[in-house]
């Protein structure tokens, strides 16, 4: 997460170490970077952090972490239901030595129109900075596990239109991705799926022309989602791209 190092086709997502706890159990879970649902835990620092909460119901509060915590979240009981963990970073920066490692991250999120787009705005192609932010969300079910995901005004972010823990999502999974409120048509987004035994697979997919999806899922298995936003910079200097990265953890009962 905090690399300034081109290695941005990394993930960053949330990790509760127990995606389903007990009323008088503590929730516990980890800020973690890397690839293939697969990364190092990140200790919370309050500066490198925009926003971080926790939601049940209709209530949101603010999560005070302190500094050097780690597991990054730390919460010694919540009432029952479905508990959202909500993570926003502050804007970190990172340079581009060479066009291939741009090709190779466009390439791999699916921005076709972004090399025509460089060229047209005149832009160098190595030795260019972009600035990046991140948005994950987490789904834990406390007791009974019941409630539903809901818009929490992140840049982008997703939202599930099903309760994994409660509802039947044989049939798939159904999410919304959102960008700055709205829905976010046609977007494409990579799910990894971990089974029991540790293995993850990798996937595609993308949004329809409502900005929603479903997502084929399987019994006991975790799961993240993560899509971009790629953006021109604001008119200045450097930097002269922005990503926005909206990630989403959940996990699939027996």
């Amino acid at each position: 997460m905090f690399s300034t190092q081109p290695t941005l086709s990394h993930e960053f997502w949330i990790e509760p170490q127990k995606y389903q706890v007990e009323t008088e159990e503590p929730v516990i879970a980890d800020l973690r970077n890397g690839q293939n649902f697969s990364g190092a835990n990140q200790v919370f620092f309050a500066r490198r952090t925009k926003r971080f909460d926790f939601t049940q119901g209709k209530q949101t509060k603010a999560y005070r972490g302190r500094m050097g915590d780690l597991p990054a979240f730390q919460l010694d009981s919540a009432q029952a239901g479905l508990l959202i963990i909500s993570h926003e970073t502050a804007p970190e920066t990172l340079t581009y030595d060479t066009w291939e490692e741009f090709q190779t991250f466009i390439d791999l999120k699916g921005f076709p129109n972004a090399t025509q787009l460089h060229q047209a705005r005149g832009l160098p192609k190595q030795g260019f900075s972009e600035t990046y932010t991140r948005h994950a969300k987490s789904l834990v079910a406390v007791g009974n596990g019941k409630g539903e995901d809901t818009l929490l005004g992140m840049e982008t972010e997703f939202v599930a239109g099903a309760n994994p823990y409660t509802d039947d999502i044989r049939s798939g999974m159904p999410v919304t991705l959102y960008y700055l409120g709205n829905p976010r048509p046609y977007a494409q987004f990579e799910v990894f799926e971990r089974h029991p035994s540790g293995h993850v697979r990798v996937f595609t997919q993308s949004t329809d022309t409502g900005g929603k999806a479903f997502i084929p899922v399987q019994p006991s298995h975790t799961y993240l989602l993560d899509a971009v936003v790629l953006r021109p910079a604001p008119e200045t200097e450097e930097p002269v791209w922005e990503t926005l990265w909206a990630s989403l953890t959940f996990a699939t009962p027996q």
